[in-house]
């Protein structure tokens, strides 16, 4: 087992890190900018180091610094946590040329994961379901225009190593092509440093369904459930569920397919399978995330398992623990508590003045804030993840419910009163959700009471 890991992220992420390693008998070593000297994970490492001022790319981005601290402080083995690092190749390479274990997948799992236009050739080839659209990248606007002509409009431009709904434009017809495709092709370049595009059918009123996999060094893959996270703004997740209301057959054919999918690239460790439901129940493959997720908590509630755990075991060269595929035990759904103007969706950072949290049974909250924290505007404006746990969907709403209304939290906005009202929608509550649900409620109570 690792003597000493380092977590290479910050906040309730880092925190989540450090109990684990705690739990596991490992010292751990947290790294922060100067704007978080006083933050909780720097608190409840065993040692700390600065590595850079506030911006995260003289930061938490910053490969040679993590490094450095990784060596210093004796560190066998470097968490990424998500985002940041997580999905770097070049830093996963590094770590490996440095002697430390990167716990997450292989470079070339995130090569892979990471090109989505690659991803969808080889899913194809083995026999797992995409969206009708190019085989590749498309090099021009006249390419995209042959498959658009192929497979109909709408169709949707994706980057090809993007994600989060940047470099991604909707095309309803011909004439829109173009300046969608130089518009995405900028995108693309400026957040993902590649202006490499590919081409899809748009499906309105899709569900995405994703599937959390583990596999080890031995080829052995074990899927442990999906979730739905179809509720999503600018396609960023904001509750998720697990299970997902779907029926029996498709749950068992999109587990069959994740670990399809994952055979397929050889993957090891930690990692989600996304896909898109269809309203005629069609599954298609959407991508790869090699890495663990924000919404990991509603999987470790429905199946028994700590992810972060068993991520830190395989990387050890531990075999998997799980051979067979768990079933769900309840249900359990995750609010995504963000420091935001729950109307305008813009964030709010500031001074936490009051910061109660709810409790009770089956009731979990991940976080790294506290009464008197200055929340940063420089990183992600998530202070918390909550989660509630029940035997059926039904009960877990409703603690989560009663628990929105116990986390009391001032001196910021957050976005506590959007999920109550999601939480109180007739079409959420009877589980006629898709990606456009966020849409249809703004456009049916547009002002937020």
């Amino acid at each position: 087992m690792f003597k000493k890991i380092l977590i290479a992220n910050r906040s309730e992420i880092a925190v989540r890190v450090i109990r684990a390693c705690k739990e596991l008998g490992i010292r751990t070593v947290a790294v922060y900018s100067d704007i978080d000297k006083e933050s909780m994970h720097v608190k409840m490492a065993d040692e700390s180091v600065c590595i850079g001022p506030a911006s995260p790319e003289q930061s938490y981005l910053n490969l040679p610094a993590i490094l450095t601290a990784a060596e210093l402080t004796d560190a066998v083995a470097i968490h990424p946590g998500y985002g940041f690092l997580s999905e770097n190749t070049q830093f996963a390479e590094a770590c490996a040329t440095s002697g430390i274990v990167f716990i997450g997948p292989t470079p070339e799992n995130m090569r892979l994961g990471g090109d989505k236009a690659k991803a969808r050739q080889i899913m194809k080839k083995k026999g797992v379901p995409v969206v009708p659209g190019s085989d590749g990248p498309v090099e021009s606007v006249s390419a995209a225009a042959k498959v658009a002509r192929k497979i109909g409009y709408p169709v949707m431009l994706k980057a090809s190593m993007g994600g989060g709904g940047r470099g991604m434009k909707i095309v309803n017809a011909e004439g829109e092509l173009e300046e969608a495709f130089l518009i995405a092709q900028r995108e693309a370049l400026t957040s993902f440093g590649s202006s490499e595009l590919y081409l899809e059918k748009y499906i309105h009123g899709i569900r995405h369904i994703e599937v959390q996999i583990l596999a080890d060094s031995k080829g052995e893959v074990a899927h442990l459930g999906e979730r739905e996270c179809s509720i999503q703004r600018r396609h960023q997740k904001i509750i998720e569920e697990s299970p997902a209301v779907i029926p029996e057959r498709l749950r068992k054919k999109v587990g069959d397919y994740a670990v399809k999918a994952a055979k397929a690239i050889r993957y090891k460790n930690i990692g989600t399978v996304e896909f898109i439901l269809s309203p005629e129940d069609e599954i298609y493959f959407m991508e790869f995330n090699t890495r663990i997720q924000v919404e990991h908590p509603i999987t470790e509630a429905v199946m028994g398992v700590d992810l972060v755990k068993e991520q830190i075991l395989v990387s050890a060269g531990h075999p998997l623990r799980f051979k067979r595929i768990y079933k769900p035990r309840g249900a359990a759904i995750e609010c995504r508590i963000n420091a935001e103007d729950p109307e305008k969706f813009i964030p709010s950072p500031g001074k936490i003045e009051l910061f109660t949290l709810p409790g009770g049974p089956g009731i979990r909250v991940d976080t790294a804030a506290y009464a008197g924290w200055n929340v940063p505007p420089q990183y992600d404006s998530l202070i918390a993840k909550l989660i509630a746990h029940g035997a059926d969907r039904q009960e877990a709403i409703t603690r989560m419910r009663r628990a929105l209304d116990e986390f009391q939290i001032e001196g910021i906005k957050t976005t506590i009163p959007f999920h109550k009202r999601v939480l109180a929608d007739k079409n959420f509550l009877e589980g006629k959700i898709d990606t456009g649900f966020i849409e249809r409620l703004n456009a049916a109570e547009p002002a937020l009471k």
